[in-house]
């Protein structure tokens, strides 16, 4: 636990690093350009899309004009633009995360490396290529618990709890192994992970709560009816901004403690014994005949 507390300050100091801030540009500019274009070019055929989807089910349909009854008759277009952020919110996080884990996680780790522990051997356990499928596959399997769970969704609270479960395993998948890529070898990296597997979940799921916090936003431009391309482009940045102290986060508590293991392996080297000297022949007692 002191391990987990002291790397998160030090994700909190380095994340207002300038270097760090700067980093944080790139995958802003290219998620928040996707975000706005497809905003742009695709929000009202995907509305109309959505809400003539309700209206052609017709339990649902008898629903919305019974609530829309008591609550009036723009709540029908509240829940539309509601549903239409819930399907496109997992896309901007997947897109977000995985541009933080592509462009800036190695250059954090760099940074965090060269900072606390320049002596750490790079012993260079995974290729980038590997560790670009290992993302790629987390990320599909997380895409599909999302969708496998979009009807659990409409159980009161359970959207606060399942989407951020779900981000938090994918985070701690990518960023773990993103992390170790470079200085740990294979070996180590399995060790690693198995040891601190816990503690990794842990790092995921409260990075992944954190990761709620710009949905939320999302909801309030909904209930305002209201997609602002600023409103738009602070989400995503807060978006990257959360990924970003995840990867510090990931970085400061898996560095140290691959340096507590290399250390722990060097101490319990044990120097080889010297062989005792071979026992002196015994005098020949037989005297002369």
């Amino acid at each position: 636990m002191k391990l987990l507390l002291d790397s998160f300050w030090r994700a909190l100091a380095y994340l207002l690093m300038p270097r760090v801030i700067g980093l944080s540009l790139l995958p802003l500019l290219i998620a928040g350009s996707l975000t706005l274009g497809w905003a742009w070019f695709f929000w009202d055929d995907s509305y109309a899309a959505v809400r003539q989807a309700l209206e052609n089910w017709g339990l649902v349909d008898a629903g919305l004009k019974w609530v829309e009854g008591m609550m009036g008759a723009n709540f029908r277009a509240m829940i539309v633009v509601l549903i239409l952020i819930a399907l496109v919110a997992p896309l901007v996080i997947v897109a977000s995360l995985l541009l933080v884990a592509v462009l800036m996680t190695p250059a954090i780790v760099s940074l965090v490396a060269e900072r606390r522990f320049p002596s750490l051997e790079r012993k260079r356990g995974a290729a980038f290529w590997k560790s670009t499928l290992w993302s790629i596959g987390a990320t599909l399997l997380a895409l599909l618990a999302i969708f496998a769970t979009l009807p659990l969704w409409l159980i009161p609270g359970a959207v606060l709890i399942v989407p951020p479960l779900i981000w938090g395993w994918l985070t701690a998948r990518v960023m773990s192994f993103d992390v170790l890529a470079e200085h740990a070898s294979r070996e180590e990296r399995r060790a690693l992970l198995a040891e601190h597997r816990f503690q990794l979940l842990l790092l995921g799921v409260v990075t992944g709560f954190l990761g709620a916090a710009p949905t939320l936003i999302w909801a309030v431009s909904a209930l305002a009816l209201v997609l602002a391309p600023l409103m738009v482009a602070a989400t995503v940045w807060l978006y990257t901004l959360v990924f970003a102290f995840s990867a510090l986060w990931f970085a400061h508590y898996l560095l140290a403690a691959l340096a507590s293991l290399r250390a722990t392996a060097s101490a319990a080297v044990v120097t080889p014994t010297p062989e005792p000297p071979a026992p002196e022949p015994m005098p020949d007692l037989r005297g002369p005949l």
